[in-house]
């Protein structure tokens, strides 16, 4: 039986805290950074990454060691330490605040532990050997790198962007099943690996207009152009 619930974590605007200040630590803050929490992290020293992005505004840094109380308001809590007693506080804290927990490497006080991740713009792989060898579940991620290539970002754009149409046009989801069969099949991952974006996007409106959409490629090359600038918008706020 596995033992995790796999899940995908909205933590945009939610309060994290971090707490530790080396490089590990600021890797977590990156990464919670990324997804648009609001990271806090705790530490009596920090590292020059850390204060390298407290420089940047996008953190705040408290220059102290944990206490009891430091983890109130928190959404998720991210620590880098391997000290028992601390180990413990932090674990006891987080268990009767309710809150989501990971003490890195001690995966007996961690209610979620984070897997080795794969990005591709809107694609999101997650590797997970469930906590027994994290280096492997690296090393199978990077594997998939191959797999997986960064055409992927703007192929998940594309078909964001028809099933957006589908939906608006009554495409019932048996149709937009079929839709995506055709997508998947088609030369389009090629079309985009080869850099070649217009005729990418012409062969996606001729798909819509096959399943019934009415759709220009024009259109879809506004609704990209958008997207990506209502992105920029949220991801400098």
């Amino acid at each position: 039986m596995p033992k995790y619930y796999p899940i995908m974590l909205d933590v945009r605007d939610r309060p994290a805290i971090v707490i530790g200040g080396d490089r590990l630590a600021a890797e977590k803050a990156t990464n919670l950074l990324a997804c648009g929490a609001r990271v806090t992290a705790i530490s009596p020293a920090f590292g020059d990454e850390l204060h390298a992005l407290a420089e940047q505004h996008v953190l705040m840094l408290q220059t102290k060691s944990y206490e009891p109380g430091d983890l109130a308001g928190a959404f998720v809590v991210v620590a880098v330490t391997s000290e028992p007693q601390l180990i413990e506080a932090i674990w006891r804290e987080a268990q009767q605040r309710g809150q989501l927990v990971n003490i890195v490497d001690v995966p007996a006080h961690c209610n979620f532990i984070l897997p080795s991740i794969l990005r591709r713009g809107q694609l999101t792989i997650a590797v997970s050997t469930e906590g027994a060898s994290p280096s492997l579940a690296k090393r199978i991620r990077q594997q998939l790198e191959g797999i997986f290539p960064s055409a992927y970002d703007m192929y998940m754009q594309l078909a964001t962007v028809a099933r957006t149409h589908m939906r608006r046009q009554g495409i019932t989801y048996d149709q937009r099943d079929n839709f995506f069969s055709d997508y998947f099949t088609s030369d389009m991952l090629t079309l985009l690996s080869e850099g070649k974006v217009a005729e990418a996007i012409i062969v996606t409106a001729e798909l819509l207009q096959h399943h019934g959409v009415a759709i220009t490629a024009e259109t879809i090359t506004t609704d990209l152009r958008e997207a990506a600038t209502s992105h920029d918008s949220y991801t400098t706020a």
